[in-house]
């Protein structure tokens, strides 16, 4: 058998195992408008945290969207100011229906956590410190916005499934030309690694979750020792959703109850999102960035190679996979409202993301990795 038909034979079986016994991962079945969720008796109590740090430009469309909730339960929501100094914390206190909303000045960053979490637990110390503790938090991004229902749907379905965690990917802004080459890809990447089935399945190990929306029982959390348990994860949303599975049951899904406020740049922007935690993604491994680098390859850059410039069965093999790959992609296209023919690009679309994970470590080596508004988060004990 010759190199060219080993590879390309075996780029296929690569694409047939992920279409076939992958969690079906690619169907993006996992959706909160899927099924009619029946709603609790009584409505648990909830509060809603916001880390936010230089948000002034989307801050105030994203509490008057908590605000708006028609929420039949109790329902107060935290800000919390992390350090801004572009007027975040003043945008918010004009809003109206202010009552519920109660603004909290962060204190200086301790040694050991990151930015987001130090928000975060800040947060939820203010909201335990109430009269009534509540029985779920939902952290959520300060560029999130989300449709009047959300919270409801949340709260019913982890209600009625007994779950302690129910995670939403929001939806991204995919307008512009670079982010309809790359949006639906991320997300399609990340379902690859973490099929959505499995996260939702007792029996399966595999745990994630979506930073952005995340509904959380109050008493689990605790369980797990709370924020300050994953007070130096750059990937947190993860991070917790692996401590909470232990706990009990959790859910991830695609919505459009809950997105995005702020567009992207452009590519380098959007590079600059992966790259802030795809090297920690691997554990800061030179031998794993080596294996994930040659993975990437063999999945999508062997397969179009054949079919383009291959011949006999290599070239089969090529573009069986190649086709197989497009198909796969078809279903995150349609949820993002994009061209089918992008789907044809995703080997492309892969070696973008490649040098983005390359850029991460790179970054990483200079010291400046899990760069964020300032703040380069990469713990050195973690390198």
């Amino acid at each position: 058998m010759s190199l060219a038909l080993a590879l390309g034979a075996l780029a296929l079986a690569t694409w047939l195992y992920l279409v076939a016994a992958r969690g079906g991962f690619w169907l993006a079945r996992e959706r909160d408008d899927r099924e009619a969720i029946p709603q609790p008796n009584s409505w648990p109590s909830v509060v809603a945290v916001v880390p936010a740090r230089n948000e002034a430009d989307v801050i105030a469309r994203s509490l008057q969207s908590l605000l708006r909730q028609d929420y039949p339960g109790s329902f107060r929501i935290v800000l919390v100011d992390d350090s801004s100094d572009d007027g975040t914390a003043a945008v918010a206190s004009r809003l109206e229906g202010g009552e519920r909303l109660d603004i909290v000045q962060g204190t200086d960053l301790p040694t050991g956590w990151t930015g987001k979490l130090w928000a975060l637990q800040q947060g939820i110390q203010h909201a335990r410190a109430s009269a009534e503790e509540p029985d779920y938090i939902l952290l959520t991004d300060a560029d999130i916005g989300h449709a009047p229902d959300n919270l409801r749907a949340l709260v019913a379905r982890a209600d009625r499934e007994g779950r302690v965690l129910v995670s939403l990917m929001a939806q991204l802004s995919c307008t512009s030309w670079p982010e309809r080459f790359l949006i639906p890809a991320f997300v399609f990447f990340f379902q690859m690694l973490y099929p959505f089935a499995w996260v939702a399945k007792k029996e399966r190990k595999i745990a994630a979750a979506a930073g952005g929306c995340m509904l959380v029982q109050r008493a689990a959390l605790e369980r797990v020792g709370g924020i300050a348990a994953i007070r130096s994860e750059i990937i947190d949303d993860c991070a917790l959703a692996r401590r909470l599975k232990i706990e009990g049951p959790i859910w991830l899904g695609l919505t459009r109850r809950a997105s995005s406020l702020r567009p992207y740049g452009g590519f380098a922007e959007i590079g600059r999102m992966v790259s802030r935690s795809a090297y920690a993604q691997l554990g800061y491994s030179p031998l794993l960035l080596l294996a994930t680098v040659a993975g990437l390859a063999l999945t999508y850059l062997v397969a179009p190679m054949l079919a383009l410039f291959g011949s006999g069965l290599a070239q089969a093999a090529g573009l069986g996979a190649w086709l197989l790959m497009a198909a796969a992609f078809q279903p995150m296209l349609r949820f993002y409202r994009v061209s089918p023919l992008w789907g044809l690009a995703l080997p492309a679309i892969a070696a973008a993301y490649t040098l983005f994970t390359l850029q991460s470590a790179l970054e990483v080596w200079r010291g400046r990795g899990g760069l964020w508004k300032g703040r380069m988060q990469a713990m050195a004990g973690d390198i």
